[in-house]
């Protein structure tokens, strides 16, 4: 057997030796907290970020460039497995999760800039995200190297992602929805791993944010207010 498929197996025997007792309430059903929407880049600990290890608390979603739409009959609409949780379990909070130098990211911003193609299914994802990042590309300020210009829009990334979900019809308005940055990069300046809020239910003014919600004053911050 490939050795990383056994590698796999031993922590999964060690996980469930661990976890062996934590399903008997979610046996048969979840009604998980809230639904998070996470870039799938091998770096994004999407239950370990939160320190969750209790199952049926988050639902988590998972593509690259942490997105919540998809293509359906009529055009652009919030995805399904981003909407499932909210229609039928009862969950009341999406929550939104960019990360400093995100690869979707990246390569929609070099699409946009000099026409990049990729393989179809990945230039199929790209082309999600182009729509919401185009106008953010042209709003970047002069002088900005790559890496700086990637996690601005990193951030309008979610700005825009979190619109989609506030002013999406399928979305119920009592839902609460929060944007964030998962940072490793050290562009934050916090801790390495630390998530950072940069946008509740559509507001990003900073200092606003900060007057609403004073108990996480100081995971309030961004790099970009444009």
């Amino acid at each position: 057997m490939n050795g990383t498929v056994v590698d796999l197996l031993a922590g999964n025997a060690r996980h469930a030796e661990q976890f062996a007792d934590r399903f008997d309430d979610v046996q048969d059903a979840q009604h998980p907290a809230a639904v998070t929407v996470c870039c799938s880049d091998s770096r994004v600990l999407q239950d370990r970020m939160w320190g969750n290890e209790q199952p049926g608390h988050l639902f988590t979603v998972g593509n690259i460039g942490n997105r919540v739409v998809q293509r359906g009959e009529g055009g652009e609409e919030v995805s399904d497995d981003v909407l499932y949780p909210i229609a039928h379990t009862g969950t009341g909070t999406a929550v939104v999760v960019g990360h400093t130098g995100c690869g979707a990211v990246t390569g929609t911003y070099q699409a946009l800039a000099d026409d990049r193609t990729e393989p179809d299914g990945i230039e199929h994802c790209l082309s999600l995200l182009a729509p919401h990042l185009e106008a953010g590309v042209a709003a970047l300020p002069d002088g900005l190297d790559a890496a700086e210009a990637v996690n601005r829009l990193v951030e309008y990334n979610v700005d825009q992602q979190v619109a989609s979900l506030v002013e999406s019809e399928r979305v119920p308005g009592a839902v609460d929805v929060v944007g964030t940055v998962y940072d490793f990069q050290d562009v934050y300046g916090g801790q390495r791993g630390e998530i950072h809020v940069v946008n509740v239910d559509g507001e990003r003014r900073v200092d606003a944010l900060r007057d609403d919600h004073p108990e996480i004053e100081d995971r309030i911050g961004r790099i970009w207010e444009y």
